[in-house]
């Protein structure tokens, strides 16, 4: 293998499709032009949307190649870890209705091989293995066709995976519109498998994922029919920092060259070590992290994202606020956010020139979000110290849950940090009881909405009978994207609408509300079954469904499931097959009233 830096990489590919007839394009803003389905870009394909879709030609022609900085923010609490990043590189090429599958997949196998010098043996491939019986709606063939040029360049046929649609499609946008298969490319670590099925995909480190090729070759219609789309479009993309970590054969992005001068100014820093190695390790990863993305958002050139409570804004709030958490637990003295963009600034600034003719103006938002979050975290540290000084005085050594929760509620502070400083006095937190105390905070009482609920269903005509089943799949996906303390406030269902409350303490981001509506839509196309069945209360609950509501249910209730997805006891009525549903649009999230959010959302035709 070839260990390139990650400038040499990005040379590398662009030059490699230069010669494959491509035109070097520059990278989009951080912010995207005219899409309210996110807040920030958060693929290559953003900013050529308008171009993959035909609606006009790109000036530079039909075949592109760039690299476009990117922010995803949806694992954000997984940030720590060896694998996950806010913002990362995306390499790229595309193709305009010009080449497809074969030019596509042979050139990505040649640059694996024979620029970056991986071998052949060590890569294993993913395709669409086909969805649905023919002449039904919903089907979509297997694209034996990538399979067929995999198998041409030598890959047998036991390293070419088959995968449903969640692993190996991409699209549409909406609930119509373009869509088509993708095969991905991994590379095998030499690791034991995890056991009989293990896979590319399968995440347990054997496989890494390293390029995507995305063929959009499909229209999605109103009836959920996949039809030829009458162009062809080729989306691909490839991650920096993860390609530099293989090809250095370091075990994390955090330890490459990327890294290395963040990682090294945050050490330089740091005064103290948690008695944790794991938690030291984790909290240099959430600072270099963050504050990489933070820079980046603050100094990107078309600018107006300033820390603050709404949208992309809250974002970039939330991530500088985690990295001065974090940065405590290292000793690192105020006034680091500012240092640290200052060491990112001179590590990118080459290659992203924004960085440095914006990082006066990003110093001192930097500073001033620092500095207001700091007093907020002081009053928490003395309320810490006057719990600690009263347990001491009645010879007690536990903080209780509910007194963790309010640190953590009132001065954010996580569980952690409480747990750290408990373990430097010698006493201990109630684990348990924070949990607790979190639930009972997050999960609000329904007593009024106890008797409305059956109310809720203005009729019960067939349009009505979908829209409620759509509010169960609603559920179940925000359970999915925010967790478990997102339930059922309350909801409202006419011809024309359905209104669902919930719990949930601030406003769901562009991103959260679009994969909701994601979730919700592959569950419609997938056609689960929903069955019913008469029960009590105690063997429903036994078998894991909601029960939200309380006393309202008499001894015996009607359980309705769908498939693995959704299990409620409620009064109906229900469709039999989500398929019926047609489609489901989120039109709106707002707030309800303190605690609670409310969504309005439509379904589409059968």
């Amino acid at each position: 293998m070839n260990n390139l830096t990650a400038d040499e990489l990005r040379e590398a590919y662009l030059s490699f499709f230069e010669s494959k007839g491509h035109a070097r394009i520059p990278g989009a803003s951080l912010i995207p032009e005219n899409d309210p389905t996110v807040l920030f870009t958060t693929a290559g394909m953003h900013p050529l949307v308008p171009y993959l879709m035909g609606q006009m030609p790109h000036p530079a022609g039909t075949r592109l190649t760039d690299v476009q900085k990117c922010v995803r923010t949806g694992d954000i609490d997984e940030v720590g870890d060896a694998a996950h990043l806010t913002f990362f590189e995306m390499l790229g090429n595309w193709s305009l209705n010009d080449y497809f599958k074969k030019e596509a997949i042979t050139w990505s196998f040649e640059f694996l091989t024979e620029k970056l010098g991986f071998s052949p043996d060590q890569l294993s491939v993913t395709v669409f293995k086909g969805e649905g019986q023919e002449g039904e709606p919903g089907y979509i063939p297997a694209d034996e066709e990538a399979a067929a040029i995999w198998r041409s360049l030598g890959i047998p046929d036991e390293r070419i995976h088959r995968l449903p649609r969640e692993d190996n499609w991409w699209g549409p946008a909406g609930t119509t519109g373009p869509c088509g298969p993708d095969t991905e490319m991994f590379i095998d670590t030499g690791k034991e498998k995890c056991g009989p099925d293990c896979r590319p995909g399968c995440h347990c480190g054997k496989y890494i994922e390293i390029w995507n090729d995305v063929f959009m070759q499909y229209n999605k219609n109103a009836e959920g029919k996949f039809e030829p789309l009458g162009r062809h479009n080729v989306d691909t993309g490839m991650g920096v920092e993860r390609t530099v970590c293989m090809l250095s054969g370091q075990p994390t992005v955090f330890d490459t060259e990327i890294f290395a001068p963040i990682m090294a100014k945050i050490d330089e820093l740091s005064t103290t070590k948690p008695d944790d190695p794991e938690l030291t390790l984790r909290a240099r990863r959430i600072v270099a992290d963050h504050m990489r993305t933070a820079t980046f958002i603050l100094c990107d050139p078309k600018g107006g994202v300033k820390p603050g409570n709404l949208g992309a804004n809250y974002v970039l709030r939330r991530l500088i606020r985690r990295a001065v958490r974090y940065s405590r637990f290292l000793g690192i003295a105020p006034g680091f956010t500012v240092k640290l963009a200052e060491t990112i600034c001179e590590k990118y600034k080459h290659i992203y020139p924004e960085l440095a003719e914006n990082l006066a103006t990003c110093k001192t938002d930097l500073e001033a979000e620092e500095n207001r979050f700091n007093q907020t975290l002081d009053k928490g540290a003395a309320m810490f110290a006057k719990v600690a000084e009263q347990l001491k005085l009645h010879n007690q050594t536990q903080i209780s849950g509910k007194t963790a929760f309010k640190l953590y509620d009132t001065f954010g502070y996580p569980l952690e940090m409480t747990l750290e400083l408990a373990k430097e006095q010698g006493l201990e937190v109630d684990v348990a009881g924070f949990e607790e105390a979190n639930r009972k905070h997050q999960e609000l009482s329904r007593t009024t909405s106890a008797g409305s609920f059956k109310a809720g269903l203005q009729d019960n005509s067939e349009v009505v009978t979908r829209m409620h089943t759509a509010t169960h799949l609603l559920h179940a996906a925000l359970h999915k994207v925010l967790g478990p303390t997102a339930n059922q406030k309350g909801s409202n269902i006419t011809a024309e609408r359905l209104r669902f409350d919930f719990t949930w303490p601030e406003k769901m981001t562009d991103e959260q509300i679009a994969a909701v509506e994601k979730l919700v839509n592959e569950w419609i196309q997938q056609g689960i079954e929903v069955t019913k069945k008469t029960t009590t209360v105690e063997e429903a609950k036994a078998e894991g469904a909601m029960a939200l509501f309380g006393s309202k249910y008499g001894d015996q209730v009607t359980l309705y499931t769908i498939g693995d997805v959704s299990k409620e006891i409620c009064c109906g009525p229900h469709v039999q097959n989500t398929s019926e549903l047609g489609s489901f649009k989120i039109q709106k999230e707002q707030s309800s009233s303190a605690g609670v959010r409310r969504i309005k959302a439509v379904i589409g035709n059968m």
